[in-house]
Formats: C-alpha cells, structure tokens, sequence
C-alpha cells in the first residue's frame, strides 16, 4: 500500500510538471506581466484571394536596466548586431534605474539569433505582432500602413479599425493573438502590378514629379487598380511622411481640363438642349469683356458636336454650355457628384472646390474643365457614367458580389445619352485626341479624352508646366472599365515629340489596356453591330462624321 501511495504520489507531481512544462506563462519583468503580443488584424486579400497584408510574429529586444552589469560592454554588444542604433541612446537608455525599455522591436529571427550570441544579462526578447506587406510598394495607398502598435493610421488599415472597432475590441481584451475573418478587396493585384509598373516607367519616361492612375468596374463601382507615385513602403511606416507621398487619385485636387467637356456635353445632350446632328459656331472666340476663350488649333468655322469633342474646341463647348443655360449646367454638375468629398473606404479624401451659383464666365470655362478643381476619382466616377448606361456609382475597394448599376435612384443620365457618349468617346479614339492611345490598344475597343492643364503658379497659369489626364473606357461595344491616369508636369520623352496628354497619359492608357485587358476577359474583336441607329432619332447623317470616318468602323 505504501509502494501504491508512493507511485500515485510521484505521478501526480511528474503529471503537474508536464502541465507546467506546457504552459505559456506570462512573461514578467521587474514584478510587472508582459504581453507584447500586440493587436491581431484581419488579414486584407485581393479579389482573388491574394494576400496583400497579413500578421506575422516578430521578435523584439528590450532591456532590464537594473541587471546590466557592465552598461559599455552591453552598449558595445548591441551596437554590434544592431550598428543602427544612436550609442549615445542606447548607453542612457540602458544605464538607468528602471526595470524595462525597450531596445529595437519588429525584428527578425537572425538578428534575435545574433543577438542572443552576444550573452548579455539583462538583455530579452518578447514576441509581438508584425504587419507585414508582401506586395512592398504595390498598392501603398490602397492599403496604408500601421503603427508600432499595429493600429491603423492610413489606408484601408484605418478604415478596418473604423469598421470593425478594432480599438474598442482590444480594450477588453478581445480579437487579440486571435483569427479574424479576412477582408477581401476589389483590387486585382495583377493589373495593379501592371499599372504601378507603368506609372513607374512614366516617372522616368517623361521626367515627370508624379503619376498616378485608377481603373473602376463601370457596373459595380469596384476599383480594380489605384496607385499614385511618389508612394511609400507599408512595412516602414516612416516613410508616408516623405515629401509628395500622397494619394492623387482621391486626396488630390486638380483643374481636369479638356477630360471635363465629355461632361459637359453629355449633360446638354440629356437636357435636350443639343442633338448629335447639331452645328454650333466655333469661327471666332468667345468673349467677356477684355478676355477671349479660343481654341489650341481653331477650326475657323461651324463644328457639329462630334467635332467639338474630336477637335477638343473649348470655343465649341463653351456653345454648348451656353445653350443649356447656367443654372442647368450648375445643377448637372451636382447631380454628377461634383459638389462633395469623394466617399470611399479610404480616409485620405479631399474637397472638390466648384464655384456656387455659377457667373456667365464661370460656367464658361469649367465647361472645359478650367475654373473649378476636381479630385481624378471623382473624374473616374463621372466617366464610368456616361458608358454605363448613366449610372452613378459609389467607387469602392470592397469586393462586390453583383451589378450595382440596376438602381434607378443611381441614375443621372439616360440609356440614350450614355449610348451617345459611347459613341463620341470610341469617334475620339478613330479620329481625335485619343488615336495614339487606340492604336497602342488596338482590338480592346477603347474610347476617351485627352485634357492637358497648365498649372498655377504663384497665381498665375504657368506657360512650362502641366498636368495631363487621359479618361477612357472600354470596350465601348460593352462597357465594363473606366480608367484616368494623369501625369504631373512631364516633359516630351524624345525630340520631336510633345508634352500634352494624347504623348504621355493617352500613351500609358493604351499600353496599360492592351496588358490588362485579356486579365480582365476582354478579348480583341472588330467593332462590329455597333448600335448607331439608337445614337439619334432618326437615321444617322455620316456627314456630320469627320475625316471620312465610317460607321463600321464606329
């Protein structure tokens, strides 16, 4: 019996050793429990399940003042494995009486590694969450960034803590070292490979201070692509805060130019204020008072409204601002979105600044995209309305699961009106502004506006330097993307070549549609059983076409 109470003794404290030998014990440092293991968040997929940001564990190095026994020899063994470290700090920091400070954090199991060699007392590791970004600087500020704590501070991170109350769960203790359901965006990662990669190549290509570029579903308003250039790595934070890192596509403001008139004119066509057989008078300027608003290279003569677009004539679209009427063109402009901050998921938004109630001069020049500043999203939004069916959609980079363009409260145009403006936009590609951007695309049936602004500096329109912008969509026999990309003051790329948009922002656009297009299931096709019958009331005048441009080839 004593044998048997000895043994059940004996297993007993072997069963409570192994219990204890398993057991994560709450790491403590100086009387106080340690729990680096920082805030979990969900892990961000594209929309094909790609991982984009996710957690791992990262060890830290942190430091117990109150046992270094020789503060030079630690000092010396840090610097070692760590030669980035200020020794001025590092000596203060560890020569104190306090019984913690941290060292370095988020670092790698190398350096842990190296730095365990070293055999300093005092001296330890906690693990704790890292944020980490495989894609590095491919969708910057689509996903933004977090801070030391992993909390949200930029980007699609701080619209997840808004979301979800990351804040509040982690204060109870809650959603912590734990799974969290993934949040799946819209960005497809291939083509926002491709678009990076190109506004990387335009940088360079045409000596530009920034580019920057987004791609839309027309039927669901998802962003399929966003980047703007100069951008930042997510996993080094500190780097956001470098000169010109923002986000241009949604928190930058710019006068859209020449992009702007498709707008105008699809507006005065909605409002029945215009047909596409119509003429309007483009022989002389427009004048208020001592100013004149001419054309870059004037026709001379009476244009009809295909012209108008295809010559890209400000005198033109002034005409047909003019003909709807201020007060309708000013409440165009509203129901187009162009009153308010963008809404997306992104907190990086800014204002668009568009003059309330409209002067005579005033509707003139924002007919052409001049006198008012708009954000390139907003500009994306409008575009993907006029092919969509004239649809308004709300941009944004969750993944939908169907079409959102079925909602007649969504509605600001007419099936008419955008089936003419597909028109208009795909005669610009055969014969307008966009015919270099066509050909780089040939076969995916693009359509779009070329708009180059002058820029203003120290109050004044600068004679040397622009901002190009290049809207499109495609295919226009069946619409499914819009696209802006806009260059910032970029210089001709070889002698003999220009500095407007139709060289730089409508060359990316055809380059990035021709490398895009077959990821996204477009194939290349003729353009063929275009409706052109639908486009006016009755039959279709093809003398109003210009430069001999067919109705097949339309």
């Amino acid at each position: 019996m004593a044998v048997w109470v000895m043994i059940l003794a004996f297993g007993v404290v072997v069963g409570r050793l192994v219990w204890f030998g398993t057991l994560e014990a709450p790491q403590r440092v100086d009387g106080r429990v340690l729990n680096a293991t920082l805030a979990s968040r969900p892990t961000i997929l594209d929309r094909n399940g790609v991982p984009m940001a996710l957690d791992i564990r990262a060890p830290s190095l942190f430091a117990e003042p109150r046992n270094i026994i020789d503060v030079e020899e630690a000092a010396q063994a840090i610097t070692r494995v760590l030669p980035h470290l200020d020794t001025r700090w590092l000596r203060k920091r560890l020569d104190s009486q306090s019984g913690f400070a941290w060292i370095a954090r988020e670092l790698t199991p190398q350096v842990e590694k190296a730095m365990m060699h070293q055999g300093i007392p005092g001296l330890d590791f906690l693990v704790e969450t890292r944020r980490f970004y495989p894609g590095f600087r491919q969708a910057a500020h689509v996903l933004g960034g977090v801070n030391i704590d992993n909390g949200g501070i930029a980007g699609i991170e701080a619209y997840i803590d808004k979301a979800f109350d990351l804040d509040l769960l982690h204060s109870i203790g809650l959603a912590r070292d734990t799974a969290m359901e993934p949040v799946r965006l819209s960005i497809d990662m291939r083509v926002q490979n491709v678009l990076h990669a190109e506004l990387e190549d335009a940088m360079i290509r045409y000596s530009a201070t920034a580019s920057a570029g987004a791609l839309v579903d027309v039927h669901t308003g998802e962003v399929i692509a966003m980047a703007s250039l100069p951008d930042f790595d997510p996993n080094q934070p500190a780097t956001m805060l470098e000169k010109g890192r923002f986000n241009r596509i949604t928190a930058g403001k710019f006068e859209p130019a020449s992009i702007f008139k498709p707008v105008t004119i699809a507006a005065a066509l909605d409002a029945g204020a215009i047909t596409l057989g119509d003429s309007v008078d483009a022989r002389t300027p427009v004048r208020f008072g001592r100013f004149a608003i001419s054309d870059y290279y004037g026709k001379h003569r009476m244009l009809t409204v295909p012209e108008v677009l295809v010559y890209s004539s400000n005198i033109g679209t002034v005409r047909i601002a003019q003909a709807m009427g201020k007060d309708k063109f000013r409440a165009s402009l509203t129901r187009m979105g162009f009153d308010a901050a963008p809404k997306i998921e992104l907190p990086e938004v800014t204002a668009p600044v568009v003059p309330n109630p409209l002067s005579e001069v005033a509707a003139a020049t924002i007919s052409f995209g001049h006198g008012l500043s708009v954000t390139p999203i907003q500009m994306l939004r409008a575009t993907a309305a006029l092919v969509n069916g004239g649809y308004l959609l709300q941009p944004t980079l969750l993944r939908q699961d169907g079409d959102q363009s079925a909602d007649p409260s969504k509605r600001v145009l007419s099936a008419k009106t955008s089936l003419q403006m597909r028109y208009l936009l795909r005669l610009n590609a055969l014969e307008g502004s966009a015919r270099r951007a066509n050909a780089l695309a040939d076969g995916f049936r693009l359509g779009g506006k070329t708009g180059t602004a002058e820029k203003v500096v120290a109050g004044r329109y600068s004679n040397d330097l622009v901002t190009t912008f290049f809207s499109s969509a495609f295919p226009l026999d069946a619409p499914r993307f819009a696209m802006v990309i806009m260059v910032d003051e970029p210089k001709p790329e070889a002698p003999g070549t220009g500095r407007t948009a139709a060289y730089n922002a409508g060359d990316m656009t055809g380059r990035i549609i021709a490398r895009v297009a077959p990821m996204l299931k477009v194939l290349p096709s003729d353009w063929v059983n275009f409706p052109t019958a639908e486009l006016t009331d009755g039959p279709i005048d093809d003398g109003f076409i210009p430069h001999e441009t067919t109705r097949a080839q339309i």
